[in-house]
């Protein structure tokens, strides 16, 4: 399987701590009541078995602003797309458009220093529209979820910041737009790498 991942690479060293008053002193980054930023990550992966293959593309742009030194209030909006050829052999080969919003709130612990982790609380929708490409009927699926998780700001500049955030415990619902249609529910902690990602900030 080949799996290329489009996304901005964030390593966060912890050892990049020591330094944290060494760039604030330097104007190195960090965060202020009233600072604006905006951030965002994107991500493409394909698969190839023979003669199937399949891919997914997502796009995640977010934009906050600091209500107080430690609390940041924003939107984050999601948009991607999948497509399917007999790579799962249990379903036809299809096609998937998705959009989704979440509104967050996120606590800053060391939000002045170089370096800072934040708890993140989000509250989101979502829709995917699903088609077989052999023209069978569409299916729409409506999702609604809150979940909660933790990430990490490194600022490389005064204004650039590589970021990483984990969505790990949360309750999310998806229910498909039709008559009659239940509603699937969980609840749990997803400890799986695919929960975090990885981008780029920028706070004005």
């Amino acid at each position: 399987m080949k799996k290329i991942i489009l996304s901005v690479a964030a390593v966060f060293a912890f050892g990049f701590a020591n330094a944290q008053e060494e760039a604030k002193e330097a104007g190195n980054g960090g965060f202020a009541k009233g600072d604006l930023f905006v951030s965002g990550s994107v991500g493409f992966n394909s698969a190839k078995m023979d003669e199937a293959k399949g891919s997914n593309f997502y796009f995640k742009p977010e934009a906050g602003y600091f209500l107080t030194e430690n609390i940041a209030l924003g939107l984050g909006l999601e948009v991607g797309t999948a497509k399917n050829e007999g790579i799962d052999t249990y379903s036809d080969s299809y096609k998937t458009n998705n959009f989704g919003a979440e509104v967050f709130g996120r606590y800053y612990f060391t939000p002045a220093s170089q370096f800072s982790m934040f708890a993140q609380l989000g509250v989101g929708f979502g829709t995917a529209k699903t088609e077989a490409f052999e023209g069978a009927e569409e299916a729409k699926v409506n999702s609604f979820g809150v979940n909660a998780g933790l990430g990490l700001n490194y600022f490389v500049a005064n204004n650039w910041a590589l970021q990483a955030n984990w969505a790990g415990l949360g309750y999310n619902s998806s229910k498909p737009d039709a008559d009659g249609a239940e509603a699937t529910n969980t609840f749990g902690l997803n400890v799986d790498m695919s929960a975090i990602n990885f981008g780029v900030l920028y706070k004005f």
